[in-house]
Order: structure tokens, then C-alpha cells, then sequence
């Protein structure tokens, strides 16, 4: 069964990208274009692992992370997938409760493997 992997960005062209790397990979693939639709989305799709933007309209990654460790039963990996580079975003994104930190790049192959890598984790 493949895994569902929940992709959090405002940028429209980022999230089609992305799942469509993902698909072709072999996931399925869900789509938020804010915190308030992820949220929503993981209560309802139950996610294995989720790509999250840090900036977001309205709730941002950040908090939206903190909210998703807190869900009950939900044993999803998070991947905070940013372009921004910044050792106190990196931090923050530590402390809300993500389990990688990843600056957007054109290299895939990175981002794929780390997704892989957290997916195997027990």
C-alpha cells in the first residue's frame, strides 16, 4: 500500500510540482494551500508524512506543526519545506515539533530521500 503524503504550500505551482513528482513515485498524494485546509485535511486523510511551508496565510507552519504533534493517533512524519534560509527558522521549525527541516531546492533527489528516509523510520 503506498504511503499519502499531505503537500502544505501557498504557491500553486510548488504543491502541482511537487505532487507530481510524488505521484511518479508511487504516493499518493493530498494538497493544503494553507494551515487551515492542512489541518483539516489531516483530521480527515490521516497523512503518513506532511510537507509543510512555513509561511502561510492565516495559521502559520509553525503553529500548524505544533497542532499536528497534538493530534491523537496521528503518527505522521513532518517535513518543514521552506524557502527561506535561516538557523532561527530551522530552530523554530525544531521546536514546534518537525522531524526534518529542508530548504527548497531544485535538487529532488535531496528532498526524496529524505522523505523516504523518514517514511522508514520506526
Amino acid at each position: 500500500m503506498s504511503k499519502t503524503i499531505l503537500i502544505v504550500d501557498d504557491e500553486l505551482n510548488m504543491r502541482i510540482a511537487l505532487a507530481d513528482v510524488l505521484v511518479e513515485c508511487g504516493y499518493k498524494v493530498i494538497k493544503a494551500a494553507n494551515g487551515k485546509e492542512a489541518l483539516d485535511k489531516v483530521h480527515k486523510e490521516n497523512p503518513d508524512l506532511i510537507l509543510l511551508d512555513t509561511r502561510l496565510p492565516g495559521i502559520d507552519g509553525d503553529e500548524v506543526c505544533r497542532q499536528i504533534k497534538k493530534v491523537e493517533g496521528l503518527n505522521a512524519k513532518v517535513i518543514v519545506y521552506t524557502g527561506y534560509v535561516s538557523a532561527v527558522d530551522a530552530d523554530k521549525a525544531r521546536v514546534s515539533g518537525a522531524d526534518d527541516y529542508i530548504v527548497k531546492t531544485t535538487d529532488i533527489s535531496l528532498l526524496l530521500e529524505r522523505i523516504k528516509n523518514l517514511l522508514n523510520r520506526r
